[in-house]
């Protein structure tokens, strides 16, 4: 059902290049013999990409949020094996909002910020004006050799908002997907085959169809009333590079006419199902049925209702929706000391087969077409889901997200949004109009700091 694009042919074809890098990294108790790996560009084989060289030296402190040494501790370990004279220091332990916070007052200040961050993208434009991180498409990193790698989408929105430069070096991506109890959609005479469901649901009137017959057996087809309105709202993001609003036009006015009729029928259980303890509740009950979300709900499902396992699946997200739902990037401030040693950890984390095989375990979903184009990935399978092969499922519809730019603006347009589009719901009222006014107060309540963030970036 969904096409893959030419940059996917290259994914094959770099695997024969990148299996000579990290075939000395394939396992976790195995070092790289620092052999040379090529890459290309729009399937060009060029340039030498990422080169192991044990002899760069150096201590890197490494900031990520959370208990981030349950994920990093191997990792560093095994990047060792690779780089013995890098020393890296994690620093973690203070929630996500906090340690953007301190990142962003450090990098303000011109001093007290680590050699390299994880950022997550929800937060990623505070950084991405000025001049207070590293362009990674400038010497010594040149890292515009990896762009054919990975996906438009996940090239682009880490670059600073006016595109031209490269501020974080991508490493996940989270695409939405449907989640879905199998066992429910076929005992309501529903397609209940990943495939199946994925290709019946891209039909609003079979979207319709479903969740009047759930709705009809007291369950829930949605999460959110407003979910598909809101998910294309997250695919095209609020502004553009020019900060034009993205958020009015003829599909959003349709999606918008299309989650009132579903409102109408009571679609949606109006709760977090993963993390409140009413919506935990519906789904132990087996009230939901079905919910759009990121790739990693398929592990918080299993980690908070492992009696359920073997009767969810994972499909495409019904309409024809792609989009990027979360995601990390690595980021290297200009007041870094070591900008050699952090950028070797930075490629060693996003570039090696070794690095990846110990991010799966907490189930991150690479966003590199090298990896994602292995054999053993491909064939992963996920019993929880049946043994359904998830991540393949992840992978195609990685390369079907369009771009989007993030900005420092975005916080503010999602309250703009959101509030009208719950006034357009409940009011009944016309969905063209409601998205005037959205896009009218948008650009009223915005207007001084687009045009102070415009004057910045030199944007006529």
């Amino acid at each position: 059902m969904y096409k893959t694009i030419d940059k996917r042919l290259w994914g094959i074809l770099v695997l024969i290049f990148a299996l000579l890098l990290i075939s000395g990294c394939s396992s976790k108790d195995s070092g790289s013999d620092g052999e040379k790996g090529k890459g290309g560009d729009n399937g060009n084989v060029k340039d030498e990409l990422f080169v192991i060289d044990p002899s760069i030296s150096g201590e890197i402190t490494f900031w990520a949020w959370g208990d981030a040494g349950l994920i990093y501790d191997d990792v560093i370990e095994a990047f060792n094996k690779d780089f013995p004279n890098i020393t890296v220091k994690l620093v973690d332990g203070l929630p996500s909002g906090e340690m953007h916070d301190k990142l962003q007052t450090t990098l303000a200040a011109g001093s007290g910020a680590p050699d390299v961050s994880q950022v997550e993208q929800s937060f990623f434009a505070r950084y991405s004006s000025g001049d207070m991180l590293a362009d990674l498409l400038q010497p010594p990193f040149d890292a515009g050799r990896y762009e054919g790698m990975v996906s438009d989408y996940n090239w682009e929105r880490f670059k600073s908002i006016d595109g031209k430069r490269l501020v974080g070096m991508p490493w996940d991506v989270t695409p939405g997907v449907f989640y879905y109890r199998e066992d429910i959609y076929e005992e309501m005479g529903l397609p209940s085959d990943p495939e199946e469901l994925g290709e019946f649901l891209q039909s609003k009137e079979n979207v319709l169809d479903a969740a009047r017959i759930l709705a009809a057996n007291g369950k829930y087809m949605y999460e959110w009333r407003d979910s598909p309105a809101v998910h294309y709202g997250d695919a095209v993001g609020y502004f553009d590079s020019n900060f034009n609003w993205t958020r009015n036009d003829e599909k959003m006015a349709e999606l918008l006419d299309f989650v009132k009729q579903g409102s109408q029928l009571d679609w949606a259980a109006q709760t977090s199902v993963l993390f409140s303890d009413e919506g935990k509740q519906m789904v132990k009950q087996g009230v939901v049925a079905s919910f759009p979300a990121a790739t990693w709900a398929a592990r918080d499902l299993e980690r908070s209702f492992p009696e359920q396992a073997g009767k969810w699946r994972a499909t495409y997200m019904p309409l024809g929706l792609s989009v990027g739902l979360g995601g990390s990037a690595f980021v290297i401030p200009e007041q870094s000391q070591n900008k050699e040693a952090a950028w070797a950890w930075v490629q060693w984390i996003t570039q090696t087969e070794t690095a990846w095989k110990l991010f799966l375990d907490d189930s991150i979903q690479p966003a590199w077409y090298h990896i994602t184009s292995l054999p053993w990935y491909q064939e992963l399978t996920n019993e929880f889901l049946g043994g359904q092969q998830d991540y393949k499922l992840y992978s195609s519809i990685d390369e079907q997200i369009p771009v989007r730019r993030l900005t420092t603006l975005d916080g503010p347009a999602w309250g703009i949004y959101i509030d009208n589009v719950n006034e357009s719901i409940d009011k009944n009222i016309d969905s063209k109009t409601t998205l005037n006014k959205i896009e009218d107060t948008a650009m009223r309540q915005l207007g001084d700091d687009i045009k102070k963030l415009k004057e910045e970036l030199g944007i006529e």
